[in-house]
């Protein structure tokens, strides 16, 4: 018999993501009683997170009291999102956001009479600073939460129900996560807040860390990195190789070992395009599928607070 649920879910995801791509998504499972995340991987592709049995995983942890977050993950930078908890659940608020050209690229109900926006303000990383100023702007204008303000807030995954006690419906019924909007789109002043963010912490004397790129070999450097251009990726691929000492690691290996294969199709394909030194390492380092979720009861620590409602 079809699972009605399993589909509704996916096709809730397939609406998220496909409005907020990026390489990999930061994915946590926190219980809503003891505030604990659950243990196991973390980093997903839009892939993995689609695939049913993922789903039907991260169902079964849901109604077991976990609530399902989600950011686009860029490592130690911004993916370029922008997270908005919005305190008033009027969805007015969304028009005034395209007024002034502030249009979110997701807006998710996660309880009735309460939102959550991202928008999209760059299609490149950004620095900590710029992306955590933008979010205490936007949430100024448009009375979000600002304990939501930050450039690594975690937001709802859609198709999952809101497991606080305090967003119980009158039927006793926890609410489920909705899209009310999806567009592949950037907010129309983009350029301008990321403008406007990095002139205030220049103004006040904030210095800024150049993103890192991929670690290359030194006459690689001064390259642009095309994902179009056959040739820099292979030459990409090499450098990755030698730095994580493959060949060395296993040289007792025939053919090309697993961990060789696995970053060879990522610089061929979507590695190229992440300027980012630690997921690609993540990749590249997997000799098999990434581990799902692995329960292990609830003795981790607790963690911080980097949810929004």
């Amino acid at each position: 018999m079809p699972d009605r649920g399993l589909f509704v879910t996916l096709q809730a995801i397939r609406r998220q993501l496909g409005a907020m791509p990026c390489e990999l998504y930061l994915v946590r499972l926190i219980h809503h009683a003891s505030r604990r995340a659950f243990p196991g991987e973390r980093l997903w592709t839009a892939t993995q997170l689609t695939q049913a049995s993922v789903v039907r995983f991260l169902r079964i942890r849901n109604r077991e009291g976990c609530d399902v977050f989600i950011q686009p993950y860029a490592g130690n930078h911004n993916a370029g999102y922008i997270l908005l908890d919005l305190d008033r659940g009027d969805p007015s608020v969304v028009e005034e956001m395209r007024i002034h050209g502030h249009e979110p690229c997701i807006l998710l109900q996660t309880s009735p009479g309460h939102l959550q926006a991202w928008v999209r303000v760059s299609v490149t990383p950004l620095e900590p600073a710029i992306a955590s100023t933008i979010a205490r702007w936007l949430a100024s204008i448009y009375d979000g939460d600002l304990a939501s303000a930050d450039w690594r807030h975690l937001g709802r995954l859609a198709g999952f129900t809101n497991r606080k006690s305090a967003r119980r419906q009158d039927n006793g019924f926890a609410p489920w996560v909705r899209v009310l909007h999806a567009q592949l789109r950037s907010a129309t002043q983009a350029s301008s807040l990321v403008q406007a963010a990095q002139q205030q912490l220049t103004a006040t004397g904030t210095t800024l860390v150049p993103m890192a790129r991929p670690l290359l070999s030194p006459q690689l450097t001064h390259l642009p990195i095309l994902s179009g251009d056959g040739l820099l990726p292979r030459a990409i691929y090499q450098a990755w190789l030698q730095w994580l000492r493959i060949p060395q690691r296993f040289r007792e290996r025939t053919g090309v070992s697993p961990i060789n294969g696995s970053l060879r199709n990522c610089c061929n394909g979507r590695m190229v395009k992440i300027p980012e030194r630690n997921a690609a390492k993540e990749l590249a380092s997997r000799r098999q599928r990434p581990r799902r979720f692995q329960p292990c009861g609830w003795d981790c620590e607790p963690i911080k607070d980097v949810t929004a409602s």
